[in-house]
């Protein structure tokens, strides 16, 4: 499982000119599910997303959590993170997790945030999704399940 984190003032999700999903300062999380991932891996990034400190205090430091500073989580499933372009010029998706076992646990991973205290929202699995965000810093983290 691939996590994209960027933090950010706002960011929303919209198909087919509708907008779906809103958050204001949080973090965009772009959700890859790999081959073989399960709960395991959800609940070890969902924790890992809420506890990383990655939101400046009163002095600058990123000493804050996103429950710290009551922010919000918008998590978009982008099985793109499992692009692999090693050979050629079209990138091969085969490590990526197929649809029926990925959205249930992209599904699940939004629900464990929420559960750990995380306003969070969700883009929709498998849509053409416009993604629009402010961009904090930038401030942006890979977390990788398999990297421990």
């Amino acid at each position: 499982m691939k996590v994209l984190l960027q933090r950010v003032t706002s960011a929303s999700v919209t198909i087919s000119g509708t907008r779906i999903a809103s958050i204001g300062r949080g973090l965009l999380i772009l959700l890859g599910i790999g081959q073989g991932d399960g709960h395991a891996q959800a609940d070890s990034l969902a924790e890992k997303c809420a506890q990383l400190r990655l939101f400046g205090d009163a002095a600058g430091k990123t000493n804050l959590t996103i429950q710290d500073i009551s922010g919000e989580a918008l998590v978009v499933s982008q099985f793109t993170l499992y692009a692999d372009t090693r050979k050629g010029r079209r990138p091969s998706f085969t490590d990526a997790g197929a649809p029926d076992i990925a959205e249930p646990l992209v599904e699940y991973f939004a629900k464990r945030l929420a559960a750990l205290g995380v306003p969070t929202q969700t883009g929709r699995f498998g849509a053409d999704m416009q993604v629009e965000l402010v961009n904090d810093g930038p401030f942006t983290i890979l977390l990788d399940s398999e990297n421990k």
